[in-house]
């Protein structure tokens, strides 16, 4: 194990929670006052994290924090005057969890990259709806219940995510291309899908306090990032909020959202093969338990 002295270890958790508090200050500004924000309020309700979450620092596994008795009150962590990490028991606790991280990462990291689905999840989760019957009833459609489905029609769904597919309309899900189910998830998530790289903070969460903070950070920065464009390549107008629609219901938006698909899935390949580094450090410093 490594070992931070306290004036190392305090300046490190200093920065991070400037860094946040700063990444974040629109975020604390529109909760203090109810207001909502289609992006943010999605990352923080759907992937059930809090901005608190990511303010407070942690090494991750294998580093000993010298003269640290306040990490004592927070989970897995061992008693005594040094903060030390209990991965023993934090896999003994999480074992499916991390089994389940550790297989999707890896299937993903391995599958061949596809960017034709143009974003029409989105429109899916819409397609046919009533007014007021979306999951977003705040936000307003650009097109008519009808010329909607009817792009969905035209243009068809290629979605290989159950998370976003298990949204569809009843109606919707049988024009998808592919019917993806929990069991089929490591077959089907591959590196070109927003969802699944947005699932990069997902599992960073699920796997902390064993991973960094810095890298659940950066898995949120690229999974708000992933979300604004996912929202401005959707149904709803969110001019309102400053973001433009990415026309996905033309062949130039198409080629706009498929150009950005593949920036994403080179920024996320990194962070990916960061998440399994650490997911193997774990294993490693709890004894290789067998993942089942």
């Amino acid at each position: 194990m490594s070992r931070l002295a306290r004036q190392e270890w305090t300046a490190l958790a200093h920065s991070h929670r400037e860094r946040v508090e700063a990444e974040l200050a629109d975020v604390s500004y529109r909760r203090v006052r109810g207001l909502r924000h289609p992006v943010d309020d999605f990352l923080f309700h759907y992937y059930n994290l809090r901005p608190s979450h990511l303010a407070q620092w942690h090494p991750g596994v294998g580093v000993v924090l010298v003269d640290a008795p306040e990490f004592v009150a927070l989970p897995f962590y061992l008693p005594g005057p040094d903060a030390v990490f209990d991965a023993p028991g934090f896999v003994a606790k999480r074992r499916g969890t991390i089994g389940t991280a550790r297989r999707l990462l890896a299937a993903s990291a391995a599958a061949a990259p596809r960017f034709d689905c143009f974003g029409m999840h989105e429109w899916a989760m819409v397609y046919r709806l009533g007014p007021g019957e979306t999951r977003h009833p705040y936000l307003k459609l650009r097109f008519e219940p009808e010329e909607l489905a009817q792009i969905v029609d035209d243009t068809g769904c290629r979605c290989s995510h159950f998370d976003a597919f298990r949204f569809f309309t009843a109606p919707a899900k049988p024009l998808n291309l592919l019917e993806p189910t929990r069991q089929r998830q490591a077959e089907l998530d591959q590196p070109g899908c927003l969802h699944v790289n947005m699932d990069l903070y997902k599992w960073a969460g699920k796997l902390s306090p064993a991973v960094p903070t810095e890298l659940l950070f950066d898995t949120f920065l690229l999974a708000r990032q992933i979300r604004e464009v996912d929202m401005a390549a959707s149904a709803y107008d969110l001019t309102d909020w400053g973001i433009a629609p990415i026309r996905v219901e033309t062949p130039t938006g198409r080629a706009e959202y498929a150009a950005l698909q593949r920036d994403f899935h080179r920024r996320a390949a990194p962070l990916r093969s960061r998440l399994l580094g650490w997911v193997d450090k774990l294993l490693a410093a709890a004894g290789n338990p067998a993942m089942g």
